[in-house]
């Protein structure tokens, strides 16, 4: 296999626009100042790689050099990896998304399942009304995560039970993925399908680079990320009518409202910057739905997922007593 020698050149004047989009933020005289030390960095690690060269033998070096040839082969075998790994993961999500489909169908009542006769529907149980599908598939399976159930309020629950499906896919021309989340009519909010998008710095490493999501129309008085709160005026106040004022509180739904770096260098001191960085890396709900929920839908519904969830921590758990019982036994050992 044949290896191009200026394959792994850096040409200095591409720097400035292979930097990091979090680079963005800085004002251009950081950025200048970023770039120069950058440039510095790398022509020492040059001036370092070509010293150790020299100082070897040149039986040693040539067998070093040979080294190389074959870690520039593997780096090529690394990148045809990659891109097969890409065409077998779009044909896989492909031959998914007939599945989800057919699951859809059936959540939804669109399609009944064999046994089940359309002469005889069942009845709910409650008030005597044909169930349709399964009702409340998507509330219900995300409620059994550890990590959703704590993002989900009494009042989300309503909303969400217009929950109808969710899915993900691939961020065209960009690295990342989006996931959509499609309603049913409601009186909550005019959209029928909310949209959360993650773009990340590289495929394989979970950078967060930002993220964005949909505006939500609510309906009048239906907004679950507000709530209204009324005070009595005090007695001998010339104001009779309660005083209102509106108060951000915890929902789901501040999910599509993800914290937006400011785009003037101005607007953004220390505190705010680490404050979008903390809260950009506790985001473990986008990833949660995306690598948990969506694929293992059915098994978080019935509780199966949780359970077994249960058990890889119980299962944990027992190796770390075992390895502290070893080393007080190591430690009884030494004494």
């Amino acid at each position: 296999m044949t290896t191009n020698p200026n394959k792994d050149q850096f040409q200095m004047s591409d720097l400035s626009s292979s930097l990091p989009a979090a680079a963005a933020a800085l004002s251009a005289e950081d950025r200048d100042g970023l770039v120069d030390a950058l440039k510095e960095k790398l022509h020492s690690l040059a001036r370092r790689h070509s010293n150790i060269l020299e100082t070897l033998t040149p039986t040693v070096r040539k067998r070093v050099e040979a080294l190389m040839q074959i870690q520039s082969q593997r780096n090529e075998l690394e990148a045809k990896f990659f891109e097969e790994r890409a065409a077998l993961e779009a044909k896989y999500q492909k031959q998914c998304e007939a599945l989800y489909t057919k699951r859809y169908e059936i959540v939804n009542g669109i399609v009944e399942v064999e046994g089940i006769s359309e002469a005889s529907p069942h009845q709910g149980e409650d008030n005597g009304t044909e169930e349709k599908g399964v009702p409340y598939f998507w509330l219900n399976a995300m409620k059994m995560n550890e990590i959703l159930t704590e993002e989900i309020s009494e009042r989300d629950e309503e909303a969400l039970k217009y929950l109808k499906d969710i899915k993900c896919s691939r961020v065209e021309d960009s690295k990342g993925f989006k996931l959509e989340f499609f309603f049913e009519p409601n009186p909550f909010f005019k959209n029928t399908v909310l949209v959360k998008t993650y773009h990340m710095l590289d495929d394989d490493e979970p950078i967060l680079e930002k993220a964005t999501g949909t505006h939500i129309e609510w309906h009048p008085g239906k907004c679950l990320t507000q709530k209204i709160l009324k005070k009595k005026p005090k007695k001998g106040s010339n104001y009779a009518k309660p005083i209102t004022r509106t108060e951000n509180c915890d929902s789901f739904f501040n999910f599509f409202n993800p914290p937006q770096v400011p785009d003037d260098d101005d607007e953004m001191d220390d505190d705010i910057a680490e404050d979008l960085h903390e809260q950009m890396e506790l985001d473990y709900i986008g990833s949660t739905i995306r690598d948990r929920i969506i694929p293992h839908a059915v098994s978080w519904f019935t509780g199966g997922a949780a359970q077994a969830d249960e058990f890889d921590d119980t299962v944990e758990d027992n190796e770390c007593d075992e390895d502290e019982d070893l080393d007080d036994n190591d430690d009884e050992d030494g004494k």
